[in-house]
């Protein structure tokens, strides 16, 4: 029985049609192997009229396993973990995920462990108990992603028109989509401002999601400073008191005041440069994440344990 039982196990075509993967299929060969191994064990004992040996055996076997869990806790818990994501899969190599706070592409998948590619170029490991029972926010599972951003405009302006033309800006840009459409609200009042809030979405396959929000942030406030609205800063009035008087406040962040020799005296009004065009390198159709090389340079390592993100498809 155990001869028929490695035979068997050894049919490795057989285990790749029942498992949606390597590592699975490999579960399953070792958990025949295991079976076939106790039943011709438990035929020889019953032949041998030995059951009450195998009754001892078994009940030693079964308080020193309960032991040894309790002490290898933690990687059994992780390795079963590491099965149900290589099941589930609910990420692919190279997707922008964030889990439990923690942010990066995914490099690998072991069976301890699932390595990130922080922006920055760092490698962060996760334990796989972690992944499954935490919060996985996948960015590019769908290629479509909406971004937001918020700008102020002066208390007394028109805030419809404001709405408008910072939406026009916004749609004008050649790498946001038609559908979903461009939103746009008022967000809060502040102190001295209101506070607008515009959202786009765009084709992360096509464009760079953070390049995008920067260029849609540059049109929307060059687009309502042309048109005359104004973008406040926090104004700061200071009171100063001498001898019990109270003299006028000061407006710390308003202009200068005019020397007296210039009193009665107006200046030519300055025209303000015109907007400079942003350089190549913030050029959103042109995607360029340094991360994809570092995870193409992880999963080609040799030394960095097997991956368990091999063939097979989402499940969830």
């Amino acid at each position: 029985m155990a001869f028929g039982g490695w035979w068997l196990a050894g049919r490795l075509r057989l285990w790749r049609r029942l498992a949606p993967n390597a590592f699975v299929a490999e579960v399953f060969r070792t958990l025949a192997r295991l079976v076939f191994v106790l039943l011709g064990l438990l035929v020889a004992l019953e032949i041998l009229d030995a059951t009450a040996l195998l009754g001892a055996v078994l009940g030693a076997a079964g308080v020193a396993g309960l032991a040894l869990g309790f002490a290898v806790r933690d990687t059994v818990e992780n390795f079963i973990a590491s099965l149900m994501l290589s099941l589930r899969q609910p990420f692919r190599p190279n997707d922008y995920v964030e889990i439990e706070g923690s942010e990066g592409r995914v490099a690998r998948l072991t069976s301890r462990a699932t390595i990130l590619i922080s922006p920055e170029g760092n490698h962060i490991r996760i334990p796989n108990s972690t992944v499954f029972k935490g919060r996985i926010v996948n960015y590019t599972r769908d290629p479509e992603r909406r971004f937001a951003f918020t700008l102020g405009v002066d208390a007394d302006s028109d805030l419809g028109a404001a709405l408008a033309t910072g939406v026009e800006a916004v749609k004008a840009l050649p790498f946001v989509l038609d559908e979903p459409p461009v939103g746009a609200w008022v967000q809060d009042v502040g102190d001295s401002n209101v506070l607008l809030t515009f959202t786009a979405w765009v084709d992360q396959t096509r464009t760079d999601f953070m390049k995008a929000r920067g260029e849609a942030v540059r049109a929307a406030k060059v687009a309502l400073e042309t048109a005359g609205f104004g973008l406040p800063e926090p104004i700061y009035r200071v009171r100063l008191d001498a001898g019990g008087g109270a003299s006028p406040a000061v407006n710390v962040s308003g202009p200068p005041a005019q020397p007296p020799a210039a009193a009665g005296r107006q200046e030519a009004a300055v025209p303000a440069p015109a907007p400079a065009a942003p350089p190549p390198e913030s050029d959103p159709s042109a995607p360029d994440d340094p991360t994809e090389e570092a995870v193409a340079r992880e999963r080609k390592a040799t030394d960095a344990g097997a991956d368990l993100l091999g063939a097979g498809t989402h499940a969830e």
